[in-house]
């Protein structure tokens, strides 16, 4: 068996993320040795792990020794994730979770001299609907004196972008996509109005800095030094400026704008009883699969998502487009301790190969891994209202998982006619007779069950 080195994992010289046999091997290398045996010397990483702040971690050196030399000096076995997410596809609340678990991790570390050298976002993932720090070499011990490295980057990557949509009630999802550092202090400042400025905390974290920052645009760390005046930070004074910003962005809560599927779960073109339909629909299938990992595309605020897990899906990963549906789903999912992880999704634009050499974070064909999906009042969106060829809208859905749910809605609905009024019936071969031959063409129709008049629910096996 080979270790295949992570193409995104490349940036720490300390060391590397390597999959072997399905299993997740970071390599420290040499120049991480003394950074990471202070920790071990200190017991941070399993303390780390009991308060669920770091992902579980092993070190299995001893497995590896053969492989062990000069420059590969330990190796540590991580948990696998079941499914990795971006900053850029969280919610708000998902985004101020991964922030309030960063500085909560920072001030418990700070007690143990021990300090972060980075706040980058992608240092946390999501274990349903709980954040984890997963990079243990991120960890260095602490010097007396010093400041916090990371601010910038924290402010870039974690506050800023919940600024823009606490203050501005602006959705930072494509923006933090289209620039994977997050968004820069200065740009948020030169959205801001003299009103929003006028708060102490947005005027020390986001002008002041600006204003530095524009003089050191060189050195940005510069800039924070000078925040300093010149002199050495306390490890109390460091401390309370972790407490003070985790109070602050606690209290931070979305400036909410109606989107156009706000109200799509309790407001809708189908009746009661096809609702129930569908959900017994989703019962069966789940009952029937227990599959270990659902795609709900489309999820709206999870219904259905938490339908399968009600019937036995072990985890499901929610896809949509709509913001503040993918934002009570979470909070649902939160409150109820549900294995559900729901993300931002824009079908037309997905997530796609970013980054370094377009290697450093992966695109959503690339982190398929379901074992099957369910995609109910959906086709249509692409097919209709986006004018994707149905062949291809069929042939996209189903290669998501080997199995799954899929609903066709006929161009009689109510929700379609609303579709077509401005654009007109230009779609002569959005039929049923159509639809149900491109599910043969890439697989088999196990069940289909009759909703309505004008929406069916197939089941499908791919060949």
């Amino acid at each position: 068996m080979e270790l295949l080195k992570n193409s995104g994992s490349f940036r720490d010289p300390a060391g590397q993320i390597y999959e072997y046999d399905n299993r997740i091997i970071r390599i420290v290398k040499k120049f991480g040795k003394e950074r990471y045996e202070l920790i071990k010397e200190k017991n941070i990483i399993e303390e780390s792990i009991n308060k669920n702040f770091l992902i579980n971690t092993k070190d299995v050196t001893e497995e590896f020794k053969n492989l062990k030399n000069n420059d590969y000096c330990y190796f540590l076995e991580h948990e696998k994730l079941e499914y990795i997410s971006y900053p850029y596809e969280w919610s708000f609340f998902q985004l101020k979770a991964a922030a309030l678990h960063h500085l909560d991790f920072q001030i418990f570390l700070i007690d143990k001299d021990v300090v972060l050298i980075d706040s980058s976002a992608y240092n946390i993932q999501f274990i349903n609907h709980k954040p984890i720090f997963i990079d243990v070499l991120s960890l260095e011990n602490y010097k007396e004196g010093e400041y916090w490295l990371g601010h910038s980057q924290f402010l870039q990557q974690f506050l800023n972008p919940l600024l823009l949509r606490s203050i501005k009630g602006i959705q930072f999802n494509e923006w933090y996509k289209g620039n994977l550092d997050g968004i820069k202090t200065a740009d948020l400042n030169d959205i801001l109005n003299l009103r929003d400025k006028l708060s102490f905390n947005v005027f020390f974290s986001v002008v002041l800095l600006s204003r530095l920052e524009k003089k050191n645009k060189n050195d940005p760390e510069k800039a924070l030094n000078k925040l300093k005046n010149k002199k050495s930070l306390s490890k109390n004074s460091y401390k309370s400026m972790l407490i003070q910003l985790r109070n602050w962005i606690d209290k931070l809560e979305p400036l909410n704008k109606k989107t156009q599927w706000d109200s799509y779960s309790s407001v809708n073109t189908y009746e009661k009883d096809q609702e129930e339909k569908k959900l017994e629909v989703v019962n069966d299938f789940s009952k029937k699969y227990k599959p270990k990992i659902i795609a709900d595309i489309g999820c709206n605020d999870g219904l259905y998502s938490f339908e399968s897990l009600k019937a036995g899906a072990e985890k499901v990963i929610g896809f949509d487009i709509d913001i503040n549906s993918i934002e009570r789903a979470y909070k649902k999912a939160a409150q109820e301790n549900l294995n559900f992880l729901p993300l931002y999704f824009n079908a037309l634009n997905p997530s796609s190969k970013l980054g370094w050499n377009e290697k450093e974070r992966k695109s959503f064909n690339e982190r398929i891994n379901f074992d099957a999906m369910i995609a109910l009042a959906f086709e249509h969106h692409l097919a209709l209202a986006n004018n994707i060829p149905l062949e291809e809208t069929i042939k996209w859905l189903m290669n998501i998982a080997p199995k799954g749910l899929i609903e066709f809605v006929d161009k009689n609905d109510e929700t379609v006619k609303k579709m077509l009024s401005l654009k007109g019936d230009i779609f002569p071969n959005y039929n049923l007779q159509n639809f149900e031959k491109n599910i043969l063409l890439n697989g088999k129709i196990i069940n289909k069950t009759i909703i309505s008049d004008t929406r069916i629910l197939y089941e499908f096996k791919k060949d």
